[in-house]
Order: structure tokens, then sequence, then C-alpha cells
């Protein structure tokens, strides 16, 4: 395929998520695969353009509902690009669970880490948006993940990572499991204070911190 002509399908499948267009979107993912470029291409167009929805968010362009959009069309593109990443030769690494943090409405960034952790070897359980701490302890006690995985997007609902923890250690069940958490207001220290074991700064940061913990 000629470069310029590459150039031209990714941008159009980034334009097509910035702009919230749910079938531009699926229709550049299906030409762009047809196309025989790269899933992992993909999904770093992805990541550009969950940035640039996020840029938008905090200029006011967007707000809560035009979030929730974009999630729905990512998350829809990943389900397209799943099978295409799984078909190639992984070998399994282990299970991951991940979910939002109580009261967290968003899942922009996480559904880009889920198709990152399939595409990397990881069996991946999505509990969802507003996970509660109950939840995450019946699903470690359903699933045996080896890695939780907790997100969060606003300072507000950042707090409730301590909460999942703190339930997660009164479960008995916080020293079967290593604790990751993401989004973008939290820091190292308070990654650290809310007990968990690590803070991935982006996808890629998450990805090699999972593939560490389950390489020994």
């Amino acid at each position: 395929m000629e470069e310029k002509n590459k150039e031209a399908l990714l941008k159009d499948f980034k334009d097509a998520i910035i702009n919230l267009e749910m079938d531009k979107a699926l229709d550049a993912t299906n030409k762009a695969l047809e196309s025989s470029i790269a899933p992992y291409e993909l999904i770093d167009e992805m990541s550009e353009a969950s940035a640039a929805v996020g840029k938008k968010f905090e200029a006011n362009e967007y707000f809560i509902s035009e979030l929730v959009i974009s999630g729905t069309i990512m998350k829809s593109i990943a389900e397209i690009l799943k099978p295409k990443m799984t078909a190639e030769e992984t070998k399994y690494k282990g299970k991951v669970i991940i979910g939002s943090a109580p009261g967290d409405l968003h899942d922009i960034g996480k559904n880009i880490v889920i198709v990152s952790l399939i595409g990397a070897g990881f069996n991946v359980v999505d509990l969802g948006i507003d996970v509660s701490p109950d939840k995450f302890v019946e699903q470690i006690e359903n699933e045996k993940p080896e890695i939780v995985g907790i997100s969060a997007l606003t300072s507000a609902t950042m707090l409730g990572i301590k909460d999942v923890v703190q339930a997660l250690e009164t479960a008995s069940v916080r020293n079967k499991v290593k604790v990751i958490v993401g989004g973008a207001p939290l820091t190292d220290e308070f990654a650290n204070n809310a007990g968990a074991d690590a803070r991935a700064k982006d996808v890629v940061d998450g990805v090699r911190i999972c593939e560490k913990w389950t390489s020994s």
C-alpha cells in the first residue's frame, strides 16, 4: 500500500472518532484492516484520538455525553480488532480484570487498555464503569485474576480507588492480586497512598507493567 493512501486511511479513522461519527469510524476500521493496516497501528491512532477528545472535554468543547459517545465508539472498534489481534500467535500471559472506579462513568482510556492487553496475550474481563468495591471483590473470587486494573478520569472519582483496595484487604484477597491504576488525575504518590502496586502513565506503560508482573 502506498504510504500516502495509508496515512489518509488512518486520518479518516482518527477523525471519525474525534468527531464522534460511529458509522464512519467503523467503516474506516474495516477499510484499514482490509488494506492490511495492523491492528496495533489502529490502537495507536485510537490513543491519539482519545487524547484529542480529552482535550476537547477540558476545553469545555465536549461534555460528559460526548465522552460517553466516544467511549462507545472505541469499544465498538475494539470488538472488531479483538479477533484480529488474538488470531495472531501470542503466549497467554495471565488474566486481568479491569473496571472504572466507583462513581466514574468514563471508559475511554480503559477500552484502549483492554484492547492493548488482549493483543499482548492477556485474558481481560471488563467490569464496565462505576464498579463497586464489592463487585471487584466478587470478580476476583470468581475469575481469579493475577491483576486488577482500576481507572479514574476525575479527581473526585479517583478517591474511590482507595475504597476498592480497602475492600480487597477486608475480603482477604488483596494479597492474591497486583493492583494497577490509571487515569489523568492520578499520580504515583496517590497510587502508593491508595495501596496500589503501580500507576500506569499511559497505555503502553500499563501493558509493560502487566507483562513484567506476569513474566516471572
